[in-house]
């Protein structure tokens, strides 16, 4: 439903943006009711009143025309000479098949239309990269959907959100207007009807060295809008709770925590280290769009809820107030697990993909390392777990499949039984580390076979075998499939690495070298043992 909602909304505002002339001139009507226009049209569009025609009238019509204006269409004779024809150009690469570009292509419009009634002097362009494979090539179009600004020629890549909001602050920010001045109290009521996170700046005549640092954090900062006043009214409509400072910098969110005061130094590091640490809310709820911001945010350790939608609303309240006592210095991010694209990875790295239950897990960033929370989620248990893994006793967590009851020619080795079974082990064993999904593993685990019968009755030496996709042990590090190794009863950690490309002869051979067994000890052990003809003639 959704997805038909977006393109309806293209259709009506976006396709006829696709057949604009492929001029290079904005048109100088006054465009500052566009984005009005086209917000009515995609509410209209999401309560199904626009059919695939666009048949809403005359007013839609005018829009996308208004709209049309102020995108250029470009292609491969235009593309380079309008990059070069703009002091400032802000581009569009898409495709008409990619799902992604057509949810943004609104988004860009409105930008533009908003961008345009603030008096920016920033052009608009959309190219399909697709149609115009050698106009992307030229422009720096590598992928679908793709935003560049160009600045006097020097291109800009946008990785932010794809809203209206987060691309006009972003193109303000790197054009040469970081900071809004708001100087009212009607601006400033107006400003708050958008609804955003900003930053919010109280200096004396706009001068002195702290709000120098300000600016220059504003510059510096690409996503959060900046915001700036003299007048202590203005400022109290913005953050209530300023008093009788001299200066000021504080926080503005549209979450639970909503204001939150900066108290260090006044210095570009520090106010931008304060914005990136508070920016997010108490939970995060993750997105495709928001994730690669949550990987790089500088609080390294986070700690996600997986459940469904339904189970969450139980636990959010409770999981809201853990996240309270660990503000700035723990993460905490929700994965609804029916979005199976966003948390199948992670519960992949725990091998719980069937989990259907709630499960609470941490990772810290810094490391790589991993943890699951195996008591009952509750405020009490939640908070043991995150105090733990703040203060670093919280032991990281290795994925194990059960601990097998038998054991055959070949041991199955399991993460839980990694240390018991190889590393304490008395005897030599060659262990060979394999996944399911791995092209040459079942060649290589034949011939393992073939040498476990081979030496089978040897007292001193062992073959094993351990299933890396499900299995994991902090003293295990592979990365190709398969790998074979031989562990020395006398020094378990300097295993032996043996080519898999040796023939079973071959590694006959090695073993006997390295664990020094003789053909006698060969013959005499496994002269009881049926003879298997394929293993003769290996051997």
């Amino acid at each position: 439903m959704r997805a038909r909602r977006v393109w309806a909304v293209l259709l009506v505002v976006v396709l006829a943006l696709a057949v604009s002339a492929a001029r290079l001139d904005l048109d100088d009507d006054d465009d500052s009711d566009v984005l009005d226009e086209l917000l009515a049209i995609d509410e209209e569009a999401e309560r199904g009143g626009l059919d695939a025609g666009g048949g809403d009238g005359g007013g839609a019509a005018e829009a996308v025309r208004r709209a049309q204006s102020m995108v250029l269409a470009l292609d491969n004779d235009n593309a380079r000479r309008a990059v070069e024809d703009h002091a400032e150009l802000l581009l569009l690469g898409y495709a008409p098949w990619c799902e992604r570009s057509a949810q943004l292509m609104p988004r860009f419009a409105e930008a533009a239309a908003a961008l345009r009634a603030m008096g920016s002097a920033v052009a608009f362009a959309k190219l399909d990269g697709e149609r115009y494979p050698k106009a992307a090539a030229a422009v720096g179009v590598k992928g679908f959907p793709t935003v560049l600004l160009f600045v006097n020629g020097t291109e800009h890549a946008y990785h932010g959100l794809h809203t209206k909001d987060a691309i006009v602050t972003w193109v303000r920010k790197k054009t040469g207007a970081p900071v809004i001045r708001l100087q009212s109290k009607d601006s400033a009521e107006e400003f708050l009807k958008k609804d955003q996170t900003f930053v919010i700046g109280l200096f004396k005549n706009f001068e002195g060295p702290e709000y120098e640092e300000f600016v220059k954090a504003a510059t510096t900062d690409d996503e959060v809008q900046f915001v700036e006043t003299s007048d202590r009214s203005v400022a109290k409509i913005l953050f209530p709770g300023i008093t009788s400072e001299e200066q000021f910098v504080g926080l503005v969110k549209s979450e639970p925590e909503k204001f939150e005061k900066f108290d260090g130094e006044f210095e570009e590091k520090s106010i931008l280290l304060f914005v990136e640490l508070n920016k997010f809310p108490l939970i995060t709820v993750f997105t495709e769009l928001n994730s690669g911001k949550v990987y790089s945010s500088p609080i390294k350790r986070q700690v996600f809820t997986f459940s469904e939608a339904y189970d969450f609303e139980d636990l959010e309240s409770m999981v809201e107030e853990v996240a309270r006592a660990f503000k700035t210095k723990i993460m905490f991010i929700y994965v609804d697990t029916a979005e199976e694209n966003l948390a199948k990875p992670f519960l992949t790295l725990y091998g719980l993909e069937s989990e259907k239950k709630p499960t609470v897990t941490a990772f810290d960033t810094s490391n790589g390392a991993k943890y699951l929370m195996e008591a009952d989620i509750n405020a009490k248990n939640l908070r043991e777990f995150c105090l733990s893994l703040l203060d670093g006793t919280l032991p990281p967590y290795h994925k194990s499949e059960p601990v097998p009851q038998e054991k055959g020619l070949v041991e199955k080795v399991v993460g839980r039984t990694f240390d018991s079974s190889v590393l304490e082990s008395p005897q030599n064993v060659f262990l060979e580390v394999y996944t399911p999904w791995c092209v040459d593993c079942e060649a290589i685990s034949k011939n393992v076979e073939k040498l476990a019968k081979h030496f089978s009755g040897l007292y001193n030496l062992k073959f094993a075998r351990i299933d890396a996709s499900v299995n994991e042990h902090p003293k295990l590090k592979v990365n190709n499939y398969p790998t074979l190794f031989i562990y020395p009863a006398g020094d378990k950690s300097n295993p032996i690495k043996v080519s898999k490309k040796s023939s079973v002869k071959d590694m006959a051979k090695l073993i006997k070298e390295k664990l020094r067994i003789s053909d006698v000890e060969t013959v005499a052990a496994t002269e009881n043992v049926p003879p298997a003809e394929n293993v003769k003639d290996e051997l």
